[in-house]
């Protein structure tokens, strides 16, 4: 594949690394050589680069498998199980433990890899999980969009508004961190 048959969400290998097309512009200057203005994140450790390219650069396609698992649980690894086959995968818990903040166990996540080496959990969009510690809110303490933080069952830390409580179940976009709405 060539430079310019790159397309957004599309991913390939350059230079030993693999990266996710973001965004991607042919441009034909009114001098000199028409070029390929492409923006990209390393899937591995997330950098972002955006460089300029002869519009016959080769780059391999890159084959992201994605799957659907089951999380267990935690020990010294994340242990997760296949759906399909109950085979046990169990990952260092360094390499994912900013996108497991908000999973709790048994549930379901999706699981990117790269030529079977895991880089990346997907949890659900929006989770409900409950809050195991929060201060009460204070009477009269109501400015605009007054916040609090509060500690979630997975030892998460959000932002909620004033009134809601430690005991009760929330909603949180997995995106974003931020509270929607009560269970």
């Amino acid at each position: 594949m060539v430079a310019s048959d790159v397309r957004n969400g599309m991913t390939i290998e350059y230079e030993g690394k693999v990266y996710e097309i973001l965004e991607f512009m042919h441009v034909k200057p009114g001098k000199g050589a028409a070029f390929v203005r492409i923006k990209m994140k390393d899937v591995i450790n997330g950098g972002v680069t955006e460089n300029s390219y002869n519009p016959t650069t080769k780059f391999e396609k890159a084959l992201i498998e994605k799957k659907t698992y089951q999380y267990l649980y935690k020990d010294d690894f994340y242990n997760f199980m296949d759906q399909e086959t109950y085979d046990q995968l169990a990952i260092a818990v360094d390499e994912i433990e900013d996108s497991m903040k908000f999973v709790k166990e048994n549930e379901e996540v999706m699981l990117k890899s790269y030529k079977g080496k895991v880089f990346s959990v997907e949890p659900p969009i929006e989770v409900t999980l409950l809050i195991t510690a929060c201060e009460p809110g204070v009477k009269g303490n109501t400015t605009t969009n007054a916040t609090k933080p509060a500690t979630l069952e997975t030892g998460a830390t959000v932002k909620v508004p004033l009134f809601v409580n430690e005991g009760e179940y929330i909603k949180i976009d997995t995106r974003t961190g931020e509270y929607k709405s009560r269970a």
